[in-house]
């Protein structure tokens, strides 16, 4: 099969597995790097893969824009245009979609909306958007979903969780279409559960998507879009419950470590988020001891690295002192590094959380891991 995913130890919600890919495994839990523009900012994919990267993220939407999904298409695709030979998973374009609240309308079809870039008219559908995911090439890709406010009410949150599972139909259909031809899938659809911080209605979803398909895997989204971190929590058991056990589950857009921790604890595999490289652009670092603004007077004489635990090469060659030196400056390498640090240090942690859950020691690791990172106080950039 090109697509299947084996869990190899439990820890009470807690998995660890492999999930395979034409591209290659995946060892989960997994954190995924975002390369919205085919390019995690300021990183090589040399980099991200000597860190132990093993699949990122890159955006239909942002794509479709530049250079256009046919000329990725026309270069071989994603993997060659980027020179990235692992899996790569593309979102739909949902999210960038809803976050575009005054230049798009929705209806039945489709979103009608006005690109962020030069104002041009376009429209997404269902169908469109598996083309555009097609010329991309991504191994997994994403339904086309509606996505809202997290805490948007019951009936505005029903209305785009029904429509996103009577979308995910369309684009299956579209797919198939597109792939008749194809004795073995190279690309898989991954369904989105959606249904607000409701829990009758996050069931439903799960329940509806369950009886449309045999997914190789599902996506939660619909979170960390304007909800408290509990509801997060929340919906998270509630899907636990309801998805099958032995499919991967994608938390979608989340990616701070409290949240990778939480979400591997119930029953979470793989996350991605484009915080490390943007708190990174910012002056913000991830540390074992809570975040730090590097831009802060304090680390002006600071020897030490940004974290004394990590082993990327930002903090094996170079002292705070030196990154915050090159940041004040506005010197690229210091955004460089903060970036290539973030990103290591939630790869790193993914790992280690990998290692607790086969050795039966997680849940005592995560509560120890979390009240460090809580002890100091957290500074945001």
């Amino acid at each position: 099969m090109s697509f299947q995913f084996v869990v190899a130890a439990r820890e009470e919600g807690a998995r660890a597995g492999t999930f395979s890919t034409p591209h290659g495994n995946v060892a989960t839990p997994a954190f995924m790097a975002v390369g919205t523009l085919a390019t995690v900012k300021a990183l090589d994919p040399m980099e991200l893969e000597a860190m132990g990267a093993q699949m990122i993220l890159a955006n239909a939407y942002h794509l479709h824009l530049r250079p256009g999904d046919t000329v990725v298409r026309e270069l071989g695709g994603l993997h060659a245009f980027m020179g990235w030979s692992r899996p790569i998973l593309t979102d739909s374009g949902g999210f960038q979609v809803f976050s575009l609240a005054s230049l798009r309308t929705v209806d039945e079809d489709g979103v009608e909306f006005r690109s962020h870039i030069e104002g041009s008219q376009r429209r997404f559908t269902p169908e469109s958007v598996m083309h555009i995911e097609r010329n991309l090439g991504a191994d997994v890709i994403m339904q086309f979903d509606h996505v809202i406010p997290g805490q948007s009410d019951a009936a505005s949150a029903r209305d785009a969780s029904e429509r996103s599972v009577r979308w995910l139909g369309r684009c299956a259909r579209e797919l198939s279409r597109l792939c008749e031809s194809e004795s073995e899938p190279r690309q898989s659809l991954f369904p989105i559960v959606q249904g607000g911080i409701h829990e009758g209605l996050r069931r439903e979803a799960a329940t509806a998507i369950m009886s449309s398909g045999d997914w190789n895997g599902f996506g939660i989204g619909g979170l960390s879009v304007g909800e408290t971190k509990q509801d997060m929590y929340r919906m998270l058991e509630v899907v636990d419950d309801v998805l099958p056990a032995d499919r991967p589950r994608y938390l979608m857009g989340v990616g701070f470590p409290e949240d990778l921790l939480e979400g591997v604890r119930r029953g979470v595999d793989l996350f991605d988020c484009v915080a490390p490289t943007r708190m990174g652009r910012n002056g913000a670092a991830f540390t074992a001891d809570g975040r730090i603004n590097i831009k802060r007077a304090e680390y002006r004489i600071d020897k030490r690295p940004l974290d004394e635990d990590c082993d990327c090469v930002a903090c094996r060659r170079f002292s705070r002192a030196y990154v915050r030196h090159l940041y004040v400056a506005d010197e690229i390498l210091g955004h460089r590094l903060l970036s290539l640090h973030n990103v290591h240090f939630l790869v790193r942690l993914m790992g280690v959380a990998r290692e607790a859950v086969r050795a039966g020691t997680f849940s005592g690791w995560s509560r120890d891991w979390l009240a460090r990172y809580y002890s100091q106080h957290t500074i945001s950039a």
